[in-house]
């Protein structure tokens, strides 16, 4: 079964004199998504016969869902986004908990759940899943709270839907937890998109960093997953060369 890989737009299409021609070149390479890119381009994506696997949820990473005083705003903001996905063929929406700003994991947890339980509702009526990212916090995100996959899954059981999922970013957890594999294999349920970089550096995948791609892309595979899995990391050098490298690793 071959992964449905993802580019996160970003990342590439930093210093290109045309984006669209970064889609092109994602689609000539065999990509089935380009993810995270204004508007105005997802007809492009499809056009080239691809999907936008997953858009940004609600605003503010840092001042997120594990705050109460936040629900009014972030479920005014998802159900939005909800029907824009829908209309769209997006499939997924990234959510965040939030900077813990002093909070225990149980509080941040319940608050979690009691915010994305406002509008799983919808979200089950429109088959769009409401992924929770899974962040480091001892190097890109000081404080963020959900920073381990069991705190993730804990909210995702709380909420009861099968519309709350994770977005499980490999970088990030393997520099919180490693045993990717392991994790990936007993979570899976619980998973509905994935993002890729190299660790240390949030790089290319190459034999420079520590992370064996291949490895982690069959144990994906095995689980039976079928959504994206989304390359969001810098390049060192060339664009086009770092994504076609990216989907020769995970081509498995």
């Amino acid at each position: 079964m071959a992964i449905n890989q993802s580019i996160c737009f970003g990342g590439f299409s930093r210093g290109a004199e045309n984006p669209v021609d970064v889609i092109r070149k994602a689609a000539e390479i065999g990509y089935k998504s380009v993810e995270m890119l204004p508007a105005e381009l997802w007809p492009v994506v499809r056009d080239h016969g691809m999907r936008v696997a997953i858009i940004v949820g609600h605003a503010s990473l840092p001042d997120g869902l594990n705050k109460r005083e936040n629900h009014d705003r972030i479920e005014d903001e998802i159900l939005k986004n909800i029907d824009i996905a829908a209309a769209n063929d997006i499939p997924g929406l990234i959510c965040f908990s939030g900077n813990r700003e002093g909070k225990s994991e149980e509080e941040g947890r319940d608050n979690t759940i009691e915010g994305l339980a406002r509008v799983t509702k919808a979200a089950e009526e429109k088959g769009i899943n409401l992924c929770i990212e899974l962040l480091n916090s001892k190097v890109n995100h000081p404080d963020y709270q959900c920073d381990k996959t069991e705190w993730g899954v804990e909210v995702c059981k709380g909420v009861g839907s099968p519309r709350a999922q994770l977005l499980y970013d490999i970088y990030h957890m393997q520099i919180m937890e490693g045993d990717l594999i392991r994790n990936i294999t007993d979570y899976s349920d619980y998973i509905g998109h994935f993002h890729t970089a190299g660790n240390p550096g949030r790089h290319d995948l190459d034999d420079e960093q520590e992370i064996y791609y291949p490895a982690v892309m069959r144990a994906i595979a095995k689980t039976g997953y079928d959504l994206y899995v989304g390359h969001e990391f810098g390049p060192k050098g060339d664009a086009i060369a770092a994504m076609q490298h990216a989907f020769n690793v995970c081509n498995v």
